[in-house]
């Protein structure tokens, strides 16, 4: 009988051709996780509370600040062996109508390195095409530690988004005095009215260069960022513009105060900003 079993590994081996080594080493490998139950529930619980969205990276990152001590290697293979991954898809809206107002020179030019708050701020509008119909995302960046300072999410892509927008960004409770927004050419910031609006706080104005989207791909990343992690593949789950505006600032909120970046030194843009204030 233990002769048989020999020969029935040997024919199991060779069909899939797989040497005797690398078929104990990945047996070894399933008792070593049944003695790590903890760490592989750790893992679970970061990837599901990241709306399994964090990969081998931030999972890793995120043990690290809570002081495990564990191989990038090892969160890798469980986090295969667990199937914990993520899709990527991709999605754009384009509000560029040719030339329509004033056109401001591109003062960014692709540095969006800032070692101080409020000096560079970004923004852009994106497109999200539910059930109930089509809305639009409308936030400003600061490129300092990448937080949502405001936003706006509308039915509309209309001017009186950007001005609801640059309401809730509250210049006048900001030192403001250094700042430049970069956009690119869509028509809304060649609107009179937004370029006096920031003419009023002496705030500088950027622009892309014409279908450039590299000279704000930090807005563009943002975007892609948000429609993985909370919209694509959930579409058809939002049935009305108020449980996906909840929706929205519920993920704002998580990506200004819980998720972390590599940039930001695995640290959330608030905690990034409130340990630059500190220093300061």
């Amino acid at each position: 009988m233990h002769k048989e079993s020999k020969i029935k590994l040997s024919i199991l081996l060779n069909i899939s051709n797989m040497s005797k080594s690398t078929y104990f080493f990945e047996i070894n490998k399933i008792d070593k996780d049944d003695k790590n139950n903890d760490i592989i529930e750790e893992i679970r619980t970061i990837f599901e509370n990241s709306k399994r969205n964090y990969g081998v990276r931030r999972v890793y990152h995120v043990l690290k600040n809570r002081d495990y001590l564990i191989n990038h290697k090892k969160v890798q293979r469980i986090m295969k062996l667990n199937n914990f991954s993520a899709r990527k898809h991709a999605q754009k809206y384009h509000s560029y109508q040719g030339t329509v107002g004033a056109v401001a020179k591109n003062l960014i030019k692709r540095d969006f390195k800032i070692d101080s708050p409020n000096m560079k701020w970004t923004t852009d509008i994106s497109q999200f095409s539910t059930s109930f119909g089509k809305c639009y995302l409308s936030p400003l960046m600061d490129m300092f530690n990448d937080e949502i300072i405001a936003y706006d999410l509308s039915l509309k892509a209309n001017f009186n988004q950007i001005e609801r927008m640059l309401n809730d960004a509250k210049f006048d409770c900001k030192d403001v005095s250094k700042l430049i927004i970069h956009s690119d050419q869509g028509w809304q910031y060649q609107n009179p009215r937004y370029v006096e609006k920031l003419k009023n706080f002496n705030i500088k104005q950027s622009m892309s260069r014409k279908g450039n989207c590299y000279d704000n791909s930090i807005m563009e990343s943002f975007f892609g960022i948000m429609k993985n992690e909370m919209f694509y593949g959930h579409e058809n789950e939002y049935k009305s513009f108020a449980e996906f505006k909840k929706v929205v600032e519920e993920y704002i909120y998580y990506y200004n105060n819980e998720r972390i970046k590599e940039k930001t030194g695995w640290k959330s843009p608030v905690q990034f900003r409130l340990n630059h204030e500190i220093i300061v």
